[in-house]
Parts: C-alpha cells; structure tokens; sequence
C-alpha cells in the first residue's frame, strides 16, 4: 500500500490539478548495478509517446559502488535543461536514500525499496513501497541475474503511477536489447511484474502523469559525442590520435566504429584510416600535427588535463602554422578535479594556450546537432586558416541523451585552402613563400609532401616567410603580425553568434554551449514571472565576430551566463571587446559540477537587478549528493 499524506496535506493534494508532462524523474541507484539499460527504457518510453525529455547522468568516477543519479525531465514546452527540483524519486540505493528523501521539497512523490522503511522519514511525501527483491525473484530464477533485472521492475511500477504506456516501454526495451531474445523476454518480465504489483498494491496519490503529446515527430536521441563522431567522419577524417579520458573517450570509441563499419576499402577490405591510441595525450597531438603535416585531416579528443599536456605541440601547430582539430569535452578542474562532472572551464586557458604569443580558434557547440556540423567546420576552418582549432564541448553535452530531428547529409565539398597546387604555381611564380601572405589575409599558401610542389622546412624555431631559420628581430615581429593578420581572417570566417534581439529590452544575456538551454528557458521565467524581457546572443565561435560588440552596445546591462567559477568568457569578451563598454558586463557563474538550471541562472539576474531580496546560503546539503551553488554578484 502507498503511505498517504496527512490529512491537511491530502486535501490540498486532491484539490491539486494535475501535473502532466512537465516533472522530473530522479532514479537513485548504485554506479555498477546496471541501471543504465533501465533508465533508457524509462527515458525512450517518454520521448515515444512525444513528450520532450532529456536525460542527466550524474555518476560517480569510480568503477561500480557508489551511489549514482539519473534524472529524466519531461516538459510539454520543450524545455530540457536540468530541472533543480526533483519531483518524482526513485530510491534504490541505501547509501543515498535518506539523504535523497530529505532533500526533497514538501508533497513530492518517492519509490523505494521497501526493506529501507523510507517512509518513517517524513510526513509530508507521498510514499511508494515496493518489494522489488520478493517481485524479482519470481520473475527471475537466476540469483546471479537478479540484480540487473529488478532495475526493470521500478519501469514497470513507473508506467502504472504515471500511466506511461507499457507498449512503448516494450519498444523502448527491444531498442535496447531486440538482440539478445532471452534477456529481452526476461525483462520485459519484470516490466510487467513492476506494472502488476503497482496496479494491484499502490494507491496513486500523486498529480504527475504523462499523456501523449506529438512534439518529438520525427526527431532522434543521441549523445553529443557520437554526434561529434559521426561529422568527423564525414569531414574526412583519416588519423585519429587518441587517449583516454572521461569524459571524451566515448567519441573516438563511438567513431572507430563508424569508421569500421563505412570506411573500409569495399575490394581489399583494409581500413582507409588510422586510429591509434597513443601512449599519452603529449603523443597524441605530436601524432596529429605530424598526420597533417604530411596532408591528412587528423584529429584528437581530450579533456582539461590532456590539454594541459598538449600545450607544446598546440604552440606547434600556430606556429608552424599547421591543421588539426581537438575536441575538448570539458569537465570540473583544477588537476584531476571531478572527472565526471561537467563545467565549461577551459576557455581561457585554451583561448591562449601554449607559451609565447598564441591565440587558438575555438567553436562552440549548443546541441548535438551542432557537434555533428562544428566537427565539419573545425576540419575546414582548420586547413582554410592552417592552425589549431579546437571544439569546446562538455560532459553534459558529450555523454548524455539529447533530442534531435536527423541530421542532413553533407553537400559541401571538403575545403582544404590555400594548397598550392600547379596552376597557383605558375600564377604567383617566385612570390610563393611558405609563410608568405601574398594575398593580405595574413593565410600564406603552403604545399603537401609528394605533390610535386615546392618544399620547404618546418620547424618551431624562428623562421621567415621563405621558412628559413632566423633570429632577426623584424623576421619575427612580422611572422607573429601576420599569425595576428590571421586571426582577425578568422573572425569573417568563424560561425557567427546566434541573436534574438527585443527591441524593447535594456538587459541582454550572453551565453554559449550547453548553458544554452538553460538560458532559453530562464528567459521565459524573467519575462512570465518578473516582467523583465531581454535579448539574447548565443556565441558560436571564438574569435568574437562584430556582431558581439554591436550587441554590448545596445543594451544598458549584458549578463554573460557560463560554467565556471572565473567568468572566462567574460574576460576574454573584456581582452577582445571595446573597453568603453567593459562596465556594461556583468556574471552569472554555475560551477558546482551539475549542469546549469534556468532558476539558478533567473535568480541570480533577477538579484542583480533588484528584484528580489538577496538569498541567504542555504543550509549545507547532504554528504553525499551534489546540491546547486550559486554565485551572486
């Protein structure tokens, strides 16, 4: 039987409306003990019945033990942003689950496990018990198997209390494992069993429930890395140098692969690339840069401490002025830092990374969608202006399930600029130099090894525009001006910002990646709650285009929201940008690890603007779960 609420609180329950498609789902599990398989179930069943959700994984980085939260959040508008509250937990894992169901704000709903009597806890949740190992073990007569399968069981339970319809969790589940017919038959024996006892044993004493909607018509799930993997297949890839690290290695796993399954020679079958994991990330990129050098388009994936050692080899590739792509999926530093979770603190240290005078192209994607086309544009911006450009991704981002319609297939031709070729040859005669800028781009042309075509030295030391070695002091002033030429190339070129501009609204935001949504989302709640209506520019890209600046100019106050504790982007916005508007500039920072909310991000300006009291700290959360952190200018 269900636990009711007292009865003051059961009356106001009653009198509550519904709560349809917009509530998040927080399954509290162990890290190891297969949830995964079940939590995807849950997520797909929703997506199929067309309610937009999205999908959070906030797993420990160890290999299996600890405690581990999935959260799934549905909403008819389509927002997808992390939701902070959690409105309807599934408490599975003993370490965590007082902590879990303290945390959680009055009149919401818990599942638990019923030998951890979580119900004695509070008086003011709706509480669900269930006996999973007793419905378990007569679906399952495997002791060994049981553990993997009563994950399922809370699906079945789910679909009875939010009337999620069996018949999709059943295609959801042969999405995932169609393959295997007895694992199949197994759990979809559990499902029904979850879904038998919920309707027989749990009263519904909750408002949430799902109902079909048609706002997913046509899109797909996939996580930001394979969607990465997939465009940098079809840029061309042809050497991937890797090493692992959480949280990229699942993008060069997911795009070997790819490459297996489309890049094989159809008469010889013998692979068309190489892709080698290297002894470390320093290797890594000398691998690239020494692939592209030659002519390939190569690429690495990394994140925070695999930049910090390719600093030297990413000075490498500016100076000598050589293409190669590197994704970073950013995660919480400094050093080790907490390796699975997401933040987007790299910016400055790769805006500007290695030593001396560089300065590195970044792209900036916001959806899968665009890490599918920005790893297209980074392999063509890379050979176009002959440098390092690197992809700033994020956990959140990279590892979790996101919606997307398809992605279209590409028509462009590769670009590959400035190679000198015979008729360029002949045109520019004895102008050509390798590091020459003949046409006031500050791009020279340059020649691949066995083409034919005039050779030169490559190095890292001082050279000229004919890549002859020196130290003369106007040699380098003009090599490091012209390196400079190039990247104001490289704001014409670079994907532009995103604006939405209201006409009528003072308060601009300023944001970029996976805090997109979030922004989205807080910019509705400032203007349905508070009245406060802004304009938004979404960076896509750095170098900073002009529109950047035009957009600082036309509003009184510009909040730049990102996932660091340092306000980055800001600074490299004040490093880059009109210094009469450096005043203009204001922070809204999220660091704590979990990916950014649209409350924290509304608050936060709405305090800054005051229009609304200061918040007091709140009382410190539990040991063992990650709480949001805000920071308040």
């Amino acid at each position: 039987m269900s636990t009711p609420l007292p009865a003051a609180e059961t009356e106001r329950a009653d009198a509550r409306s519904q709560v349809v498609n917009d509530f998040s789902i927080q399954v509290a599990t162990v890290n190891g003990s297969g949830s995964q398989t079940a939590n995807l179930v849950l997520l797909r069943s929703i997506f199929q019945m067309g309610v937009p959700v999205s999908g959070k994984n906030l797993f420990p980085s160890n290999i299996a033990g600890l405690p581990t939260w999935y959260t799934i959040r549905a909403n008819h508008r389509g927002y997808i942003s992390r939701k902070k509250e959690i409105d309807f937990l599934v408490a599975m894992n003993p370490e965590s689950a007082k902590e879990d169901v303290v945390s959680l704000e009055p009149g919401r709903v818990v599942v638990y496990d019923e030998p951890l009597k979580l119900n004695a806890l509070r008086n003011d949740l709706v509480f669900y018990p269930v006996p999973f190992d007793k419905i378990v073990a007569e679906v399952c007569s495997d002791a060994k198997l049981r553990r993997l399968v009563k994950n399922m069981i809370y699906d079945g339970v789910l679909s009875e209390l939010l009337s999620i319809e069996i018949g999709e969790m059943e295609k959801a589940l042969a999405k995932q494992l169609g393959k295997k017919p007895k694992a199949m038959a197994l759990n979809m024996g559990a499902l029904e069993a979850g879904k038998k006892f919920a309707a027989e044993h749990l009263e519904k004493r909750h408002p949430y429930r799902i109902t079909r909607m048609n706002k997913t018509a046509g899109q797909i799930l996939v996580e930001g890395n394979a969607a990465a993997a997939m465009g940098c297949m079809f840029a061309g890839v042809t050497v991937v140098a890797w090493y692992p690290i959480t949280p990229s290695s699942s993008l060069p796993e997911t795009l070997i692969g790819y490459m297996r399954k489309y890049r094989m020679d159809r008469e010889t079958g013998k692979a068309t690339f190489a892709i080698v994991q290297a002894e470390d990330e320093i290797a890594a990129l000398g691998m690239v840069v020494g692939a592209s050098w030659a002519g390939a388009r190569a690429m690495t994936s990394t994140s925070g401490p695999g930049i910090s050692l390719m600093s030297e080899f990413a000075g490498l590739a500016y100076y000598a002025e050589v293409p190669a792509v590197v994704f970073d999926i950013q995660r919480v530093g400094p050093s080790t830092g907490l390796p699975t979770r997401t933040a987007q603190g790299d910016l400055l240290f790769v805006a500007v990374n290695s030593h001396g005078d560089t300065r590195h192209v970044m792209l900036l994607p916001a959806s899968v969608q665009e890490c599918y086309e920005m790893a297209m544009e980074a392999f063509d911006l890379a050979e176009r202006l002959q440098t390092i450009v690197f992809v700033m991704s994020d956990l959140d981002l990279g590892m979790n399930t996101w919606m997307a319609r398809p992605f279209p297939y590409p028509e462009a031709p590769l670009d590959r600029g400035k190679v000198l070729d015979e008729a360029k040859l002949r045109e520019i005669n004895a102008s050509w130099g390798r590091y020459k800028d003949i046409d006031g781009d500050g791009i020279p042309w340059r020649t691949l090894p066995g083409t034919n075509m005039p050779a030169f030295f490559t190095r890292g030391s001082g050279h000229n525009e004919m890549a002859v070695y020196t130290e003369r002091a106007d040699d380098y002033v003009r090599n490091v001006d012209r390196l400079a030429r190039k990247f104001d190339t490289a704001r014409t070129i670079v994907p532009a910002p995103v604006v939405d501009r209201d006409a009528t609204a003072k308060i601009g935001l300023i944001a970029f990646g996976s805090s997109h949504w979030a922004v989205e989302e807080a910019r509705d709640q400032l203007r349905e709650e508070s009245g406060l209506r802004t304009s938004y520019l979404r960076l896509r890209a750095y170098p900073f285009t002009p529109a950047v600046d035009e957009f600082i100019r036309q509003h009184d106050r510009v909040y730049v929201v990102e996932q660091n504790r340092d306000a980055q982007m800001l600074s490299l916005l004040l490093m880059d940008g009109e210094a009469q508007f450096a005043n203009r500039l204001r922070s809204v920072l999220h660091y704590n690890g979990l990916p950014i909310d649209a409350r924290s991000v509304s608050d936060d300006i709405l305090e800054q603007e005051g229009l609304r009291p200061a918040r007091h700290k709140d009382t410190a959360p539990p040991a063992n779960q990650p709480q949001d952190q805000r920071t308040y200018e």
